[in-house]
């Protein structure tokens, strides 16, 4: 008799953005005349791919329709132009990568669920939490022991590591989601050293690492000395350039990263050509044209609108005198609620009476309770809006 995979009874019921879409249309429908929401809670973009991007595609499109330049089947662990592409971005902030240590996905989130296909079952992993749900359900499904790490307010959300706590793989994510935290150069070359100490892996989600402006903060955890035997980096062009709907990211896997005589980079690589027949040639075709230099200054114009409503909020905190992390290197901000409300209470509380919608912290784990996300990649006027309800409610 076939036994299903029983860590799935494990996984706890997610409500988080269940509950926000039924508290929403329960109110709308009570309060009839209420014509229109501030939603400030939405982790897609709302802007368009840029015209390099569009060009690209364009492009690619027609490749497809002549004999001489259609494409098939790409290679599995992405096309060499997009590839070479990637690791000369890398270079230029002055991490040196061969093409062959990136692999072309079909974004972050999926990769980060494939990429534990690397580690047996029997390894931990540590969860800096509050964090992206995903990490725990992922490993959860994959009946991996989880070490949740909390980080606080006092460590302004972004902790060094303890000694006394061992994992095998470590989740770090910077620019962090949910609340926009970066991790220093000092703090990750911490984490590094850790992870070398104790034969760790980290799993470097940065995803969010185009937001980045502080020219202190690293981009890339390869950034930092002796990453390369330790880590991997998992990377987006949804937030950088848009590609939520469009789809593509990749990761890297240093030659030098190996455990037990195993190298992963040889083991992703069989992974790739076993699981996947590769990502489209018209998609890569559109990855490709952001690391361009027109494409790099069309992505940064779409960002900095974000970031200016990452200010327009984060001025109307500082005029309320709310504590708040992220913003300024992130497109999330979160809170501290006030008058020690929970999550769900403020979200009730602003939704109630000024039809403003966010995330509560409680979703991204138990010690998010009690603060808040707001995203910054929603409407410029509805943001300026919400920003100004907030501070006539709250001051």
């Amino acid at each position: 008799m076939l036994i299903p995979n029983m860590n799935y009874a494990n996984l706890k019921d997610s409500y988080l953005f269940y509950n926000i879409s039924k508290k929403t249309e329960a109110y709308l429908k009570k309060n009839v005349l209420i014509q229109k929401t501030y939603r400030l809670g939405i982790g897609d973009v709302s802007l368009p791919l840029c015209s390099a991007v569009i060009s690209a595609l364009h492009s690619a499109v027609d490749d497809q329709s002549k004999k001489d330049s259609f494409m098939g089947y790409m290679p599995e662990c992405g096309a060499p132009f997009l590839r070479e592409a990637i690791a000369k971005h890398y270079e230029k902030r002055g991490v040196a990568l061969s093409a062959d240590e990136v692999f072309v996905s079909s974004g972050a989130s999926d990769e980060l669920g494939d990429i534990l296909d690397l580690f047996d079952k029997s390894s931990s992993a540590l969860v800096i939490e509050p964090a992206y749900p995903a990490y725990v359900d992922a490993n959860i499904i994959a009946g991996r022991e989880i070490v949740h790490y909390h980080a606080s307010e006092e460590d302004s959300f972004a902790p060094y590591p303890d000694n006394n706590i061992t994992a095998d793989i470590i989740y770090i994510c910077s620019p962090n989601n949910p609340t926009g935290a970066v991790y220093s150069r000092d703090k990750l070359k911490a984490w590094v050293d850790f992870a070398n100490r104790n034969k760790s892996i980290i799993l470097f989600d940065a995803a969010y690492e185009a937001f980045i402006e502080d020219e202190d903060i690293p981009h890339s955890i390869f950034e930092i000395e002796g990453a390369n035997t330790c880590a991997i980096e998992i990377c987006s062009l949804s937030k950088t350039a848009g590609f939520t709907g469009t789809r593509l990211g990749y990761t890297i896997i240093p030659k030098a990263l190996e455990r037990n005589g195993m190298r992963f980079n040889d083991m992703w690589v069989r992974n790739r050509t076993t699981k996947t027949n590769g990502i489209s040639y018209i998609i890569q075709k559109g990855a490709a044209a952001v690391f361009t230099d027109e494409g790099q200054r069309q992505i940064k114009e779409n960002i900095q609108v974000y970031k200016n409503n990452a200010k327009v909020l984060t001025d109307a905190l500082d005029k309320i005198g709310i504590w708040y992390c992220g913003g300024k290197n992130a497109p999330y901000v979160w809170l501290k609620c006030p008058n020690d409300m929970s999550s769900w209470e403020f979200f009730d509380y602003l939704l109630e009476n000024i039809q403003v919608i966010g995330t509560p912290g409680a979703g991204f784990g138990e010690n998010g309770d009690g603060y808040f996300r707001f995203t910054t990649f929603g409407d410029t006027e509805d943001t300026k809006t919400a920003a100004q309800k907030l501070v006539e409610l709250l001051k």
